[in-house]
Parts: structure tokens; sequence; C-alpha cells
């Protein structure tokens, strides 16, 4: 997959540090970011990181481009209701999104199609528009709504990657962690990395 555009979308389930290294990572691979939190995706990131997003989209692109340290016009932000947003339209499709991390209310939503924010209208897209979606949920136990949402996206070519890091690699820290998640990410986005250690 010969990525130029990855819309990357956080919603209120803890896991910001997957985010964070996640678009880390695609900046790096000089992939060009569409980013889309809601608001308690933006709380989320304030209680668990030392990065706080706050006011426009705009001044959301500064922060996050300064925090990178990467160019502003690398990154594209936009408000969870910005309807004229590209991403609202197949017509101007990237070439994949994930939902980093996702909540199970999101994942419902983008299940029964419902748009009824920009994450899922963007998620809603990707899917009609035959695009990869990986979602990220963090949540546990699954209910069986949940599993029941997940085989219905799954059926639909959706990937579902749960934030379950494995041991295996002898992990140290917590961002070994993180880095065995995001790593599988960019493996299914197609991005070369070697971030965490292969079985074998």
């Amino acid at each position: 997959m010969n990525l130029q555009t990855v819309i990357i979308a956080m919603t209120g389930a803890s896991g910001a540090a997957y985010t964070l290294r996640l678009l880390e990572l695609c900046l790096q691979a000089k992939i060009q970011i569409q980013f889309i939190t809601s608001q308690p995706g933006q709380v989320v990131l304030g209680m668990e990181t030392d990065l706080k997003l706050t006011g426009s989209p705009q001044k959301m692109q500064q922060q996050l481009a300064s925090y990178f340290n990467s160019e502003p016009s690398q990154i594209s932000v936009f408000a969870k209701d910005q309807w004229t947003a590209p991403v609202a339209s197949g017509s101007s499709v990237a070439d994949a999104m994930v939902v980093c991390p996702c909540t199970m209310g999101s994942l419902a939503s983008i299940a029964a199609g419902t748009s009824e924010n920009l994450i899922h209208r963007a998620a809603d897209v990707v899917i009609k528009e035959q695009k990869k979606l990986i979602l990220v949920p963090r949540e546990t136990p699954f209910s069986s709504i949940h599993l029941e949402n997940m085989l219905k996206l799954s059926n639909l070519g959706v990937v579902i990657l749960p934030s379950n890091p494995g041991f295996y690699h002898g992990a140290t820290q917590v961002s070994d962690l993180v880095d065995f998640i995001v790593c599988r990410i960019l493996d299914h986005l197609g991005i070369d990395n070697n971030i965490s250690p292969r079985w074998g």
C-alpha cells in the first residue's frame, strides 16, 4: 500500500500514548495526517500525557506540529462537527484511517453507520470507498454487543486491532508495550518499521 494520507482519529477511551506514538511515526514516515479528536478524547489526552490540546483546530494543528517538531502543513486538524472537511466526502477520501483508541460507543456508531460526528462519518466514507479502516478498541471485558459490532465490521473488511500487547519480546517499560501495538498498526498500514522486535 502506497500511503500518502492517513486519517487518525482519537476517541475517549484510555490509551492516548498509542495515539501520540502513532502520530509521531506516521509523521516521520512523511505521511500526510488528517487528525480528528472527540472532546472526551481531548480530556483523556490531557489526563494521560503531557499534551493538552485546546482551542480551535488551527491552534491544535500548531500544538501538534510543535510537539512533534514537524511541518505544520503535514498535519490537518478537523473539529468533530466540521462537516465541510475533506474526510466527510468520498471525493477526497484518505488512503486509510485509524481510530486509536476506539471507544465502544464509537465502534457501535461506525457499525450502525449513523455518522453522528465527523469521526463516524469519516469511517463511513472509508468503508464505502473500500479503503483500509483500522479500529483499536480499548475495553475489557467485551460484551456480546461489542463482539457483535466488531464481527459486523470485520465482515466488511475493517481491521479490529485491540490494544492487547504481547510480552514475548522482553518488554521492560510501558513504551515497549505501546510500541508493540503501534508496530502492528503500522504493519496493517503498510508502513515499514522496526520499532518492536519480531517473533523469531
